[in-house]
């Protein structure tokens, strides 16, 4: 199999849409040798935030001087953005190999008469078969969507964490914010340590399932607490205290300059903490180092070019957008702001808008690289409710020049949907560099 034809055989699979459950993934990764169980496995969910928390995992126990896998979605650029072994993406010719085993379990379970694999669960299951291929040490696992019936659920982890808890996925998560509680804490394995920043009535049932699972229980605000030293031309300087995980004003820095994000390394932080307790080989000094140094891309990404103040940020759900506002009023208080924005039809997106906007702001509305996108001409008419300047331009590349020329003297921000900024990320990121050459 080429790498083109494993893009081909993934396309095909995703006329079947998604399908919760873990029957298809447990044999398909029985056929492929549980390679899974190779390695030792932290898993990681939540409404916002997994991803950040996921890589700075990963870096942490990679400068730690174990190999580690690290598996994400969705991508923003390519697929091989999904599965990494310390930092560095599948190469093609190794995602086609991965892809070509995993097609051949999937045939095998068909004509054995089993119902077909999803997309994701193909996905998943390369990953863990690339992971035991690379021999790593430890793979950081992020859920797909919810926890309990997602594909990764049928690891066993050294350690989990539940970032935070919103009402997003409900139709397939319960229906209601008590449902996708009850979703996210099925990572929760017996005796398994969690950590989690979830608060109100999504930890009460964080809490039940944990005491159920006798699973050692992490709070923040309660068992680990968070607080701000200063901002700085690289991001923040924090400070955690974590009593129970012996760590006492552990001072460290992240790039991350979003007041959110904080939260997401004090998640990181106290998850590296539990995994120590352990595992001696993980270093708290080096995890410090290590998040120093990572970079997330997509979120409140800072892309400034030629004088213009560019913000790409992958805010999809209400509580994105919220923290995306808060971040926008931190760093640019009194700046007039131009948005480049789509968002997936399935999303709430009244609210969304209610949230992000503000009448004076100048908004380009387009489409995300996505068969669930919202219409360009629906989603202007809900923006033209709230924002006296709008223009509507379905192609994206039109769309981000129309977006650049008006936002002369004012901040450009790229969000609604990861599926829209993977695009014009990239765009934004030749272009810089094709003007940094130009000066040379």
């Amino acid at each position: 199999m080429t790498y083109q034809q494993s893009l081909d055989y993934l396309a095909s699979l995703n006329t079947f849409g998604m399908r919760l459950g873990l029957s298809r993934i447990r044999r398909l990764a029985e056929l492929l040798g549980n390679p899974q169980d190779a390695y030792k496995t932290v898993h990681i969910t939540g409404t916002n935030g997994k991803g950040s928390v996921s890589a700075l995992t990963a870096a942490a126990l990679s400068a730690s001087g174990l190999r580690t896998g690290l598996f994400t979605s969705p991508h923003l650029v390519s697929y091989n953005e999904r599965m990494c072994v310390d930092g560095a993406h599948i190469s093609d010719e190794d995602f086609a190999q991965m892809l070509s085993c995993t097609q051949d379990a999937a045939e095998r379970m068909v004509a054995e008469g089993e119902e077909g694999p999803t997309q994701f669960e193909v996905l998943t299951a390369a990953a863990f078969l690339y992971f035991a291929e690379q021999k790593a040490d430890y793979a950081v696992i992020e859920v797909g969507l919810g926890g309990l019936l997602d594909s990764t659920n049928i690891i066993t982890p050294e350690a989990a964490a539940i970032t935070n808890v919103t009402l997003e996925h409900a139709d397939v998560c319960g229906g209601t914010l008590e449902g996708v509680a009850e979703h996210k804490s099925g990572i929760i394995k017996g005796n398994v340590p969690v950590v989690t920043a979830a608060k109100g009535m999504p930890l009460d049932v964080i809490r039940r399932a944990a005491r159920e699972k006798n699973a050692p229980l992490y709070v923040m605000g309660e068992d680990f607490n968070l607080r701000f030293c200063a901002r700085t031309t690289e991001g923040q300087r924090l400070s955690l205290d974590a009593p129970s995980l012996s760590l006492s004003d552990w001072r460290y820095g992240i790039s991350f300059a979003a007041p959110y994000q904080a939260e997401n390394s004090a998640v990181a932080a106290a998850l590296i903490g539990v995994l120590t307790q352990a595992d001696p080989r993980i270093s708290m000094s080096k995890a410090a180092d290590a998040f120093s140094r990572t970079a997330w891309a997509g979120r409140f990404e800072r892309m400034d070019a030629g004088g213009q103040k560019i913000v790409v940020d992958g805010a999809h759900n209400p509580a994105g957008m919220k923290a995306l506002r808060e971040a926008l009023d931190s760093a640019f208080p009194a700046e007039p702001r131009v948005f480049l924005l789509g968002i997936l039809r399935d999303k709430a997106i009244d609210e969304m808008l209610d949230i992000l906007l503000r009448p004076e702001d100048v908004v380009v509305v387009t489409q995300p690289d996505s068969e669930r996108a919202e219409a360009t001409e629906r989603l202007l008419a809900a923006v033209k409710r709230r924002a006296r300047k709008t223009v509507a331009e379905p192609n994206r590349g039109r769309a981000l020049d129309c977006a650049l020329s008006m936002a002369a003297g004012r901040v450009l921000c790229c969000t609604g949907s990861l599926y829209l900024i993977g695009e014009l990320r990239a765009r934004l990121v030749a272009e810089k560099g094709e003007r940094k050459n130009v000066g040379h």
